[in-house]
């Protein structure tokens, strides 16, 4: 997914078969704590299990040339192109990639390990939907790319040291209290360059929300959560990390708010 999967985006309408659910409401008998476990296990669970099946059909056609997929679809499929084309025009103007290690977590169909790979990067890529490593491998494999490894794996288990860590349109599987320390592994996985996306909580986008939160159906079976830009940069601060450069991204059903912190 873009855990990947899929995508610091958010669609306001059930046509586009985006996350949209606000968190389950629990019985008030129970402990905080274990509503805020059941929340973690659930929302890893559905991600995972939605990304391997009906998601992994739907976004596999996404993040593709494939003509199946309709108008608000094909938005978010611009938005996300976007999104990836501005971190590789950020690498590409540094000019110093070749032989980096990167690790690109939530890597979905491989739409930014893919390309980096291309450019002379070391890839380790990794995504909780083994449908969509999979899918990853064999794009890279039909392209004779060599120096890209794809594996299963959520974000949490994901182990090592590199040059650059990236993770784009995968923060809105996360809840608000889980950011932070989603963000501050990212940092302790990274030697020198953390670049993260996000659906931005702002007002404006919070209303969208709500509205996609009236059209329930079956094809939305994810929660999706906005952050609040500051904890981000806060988070990042506090593992050693600054903001170097930023982009924001908004089309009519996409929305992702881009970040690329260096090490201080």
């Amino acid at each position: 997914m873009k855990v990947s999967t899929a995508a610091a985006l958010l669609a306001v309408s059930s046509a586009a078969g985006v996350s949209a659910f606000a968190p389950a409401t629990f019985a008030p008998r129970v402990s905080s704590t274990a509503v805020r476990m059941a929340v973690e296990v659930d929302d890893k669970t559905e991600v995972r299990e939605y990304f391997n099946n009906e998601g992994f059909n739907r976004w596999n056609k996404i993040y593709s040339e494939s003509d199946e997929v309709n108008s608000v679809q094909l938005d978010i499929r611009n938005g996300h192109d976007q999104t990836i084309q501005k971190i590789l025009n950020w690498i590409e103007a540094d000019g110093d990639i070749k032989g980096k290690s990167v690790c690109d977590c939530g890597c979905g169909v491989g739409s930014l390990a893919i390309p980096l790979a291309q450019m002379g990067a070391k890839i380790s890529a990794s995504d909780i939907s083994g449908a969509m490593a999979t899918e990853a491998a064999a794009r890279a494999k039909s392209m004779g790319i060599k120096n890209a490894k794809f594996y299963t794996s959520d974000l949490e288990s994901v182990t090592g040291k590199y040059d650059t860590v990236t993770c784009v349109d995968v923060a809105i599987h996360y809840p608000t209290d889980k950011m932070s320390e989603m963000v501050g592994h990212l940092c302790s996985l990274s030697k020198d360059r953390v670049i993260i996306s996000f659906a931005p909580k702002t007002w404006y986008y919070q209303a969208l929300k709500k509205v996609g939160e009236l059209f329930p159906g079956p094809s939305k079976t994810t929660r999706a959560y906005l952050h609040e830009e500051s904890v981000v940069r806060d988070a990042l601060a506090k593992a050693g990390f600054e903001v170097d450069r930023d982009e924001m991204t908004a089309t009519n059903f996409y929305f992702s708010r881009l970040l690329e912190a260096k090490r201080v």
